[in-house]
């Protein structure tokens, strides 16, 4: 029943049910959403719409497992997504919002896999450029670019830098983006700025006070 309304929330035009379990790290109801919206995908072929949701499940699954540290379910969920993206830019190659979730699906294989990084780096790069081009004020495509850089080391084109710059503009075109401060918590964290890190996840805690990882990222970033 759970895993129902969860997809009246993605079927109703936003992710709430999705975030909602991403929110409590809800792997099962997850799951039972990337099953579901999967199969309907596969009834519908030409429905670029559908693809797109059953991507988009799964690169909030992926999200979860790297959370979990479950390298194994991420890469799985990220591969299956990435299949998924790619059937909906096909059909509809001129969608933004497309190529960020290709984008973002790429960049959760890299963690999940490092040795794989650097194809899937360069995929995800390219992904989210072309979302970027497509619509150049995309706080989502930002943010995306942003997890890659995180990810990927500043050798193979990335860094924390890089990184920290696409999150302040993520969360420049979108004040309301409790994903954009979360990140740019993480990455001035691993910057070693543990006072501006524990503000950017305060901030996003704020706007999204359910989120169980910001709050286990600020519980465990020192004062200073």
């Amino acid at each position: 029943m759970y895993a129902f309304f969860l997809l009246l929330g993605l079927w109703g035009g936003a992710p709430d049910g999705l975030e909602m379990a991403r929110d409590r790290q809800d792997v099962a109801g997850l799951e039972k959403v990337v099953a579901d919206l999967s199969a309907a995908a596969v009834k519908a072929p030409g429905d670029a719409e559908a693809h797109y949701r059953a991507a988009l499940a799964c690169s909030y699954l992926g999200e979860v497992a790297l959370e979990r540290k479950d390298k194994k379910e991420a890469q799985r969920a990220a591969e299956a997504g990435i299949q998924a993206a790619e059937r909906a830019i096909a059909l509809k190659p001129n969608v933004a919002e497309y190529h960020r979730v290709l984008g973002t699906l790429c960049g959760q294989v890299i963690p999940a896999n490092v040795l794989a990084g650097l194809g899937y780096g360069k995929r995800a790069r390219d992904a989210i450029a072309k979302a970027l081009e497509l619509d150049p004020r995309s706080s989502r495509a930002y943010l995306a670019r942003g997890v890659g850089n995180y990810y990927l080391p500043a050798g193979l084109g990335g860094g924390l830098d890089l990184a920290i710059a696409d999150f302040r503009k993520a969360a420049e075109l979108d004040p309301q983006s409790a994903e954009a401060y979360l990140w740019l918590g993480l990455a001035l964290r691993k910057q070693n700025q543990p006072a501006e890190a524990r503000k950017a996840f305060a901030r996003s805690l704020e706007l999204d006070p359910n989120r169980v990882w910001a709050r286990q990222q600020l519980e465990k970033t020192p004062p200073q």
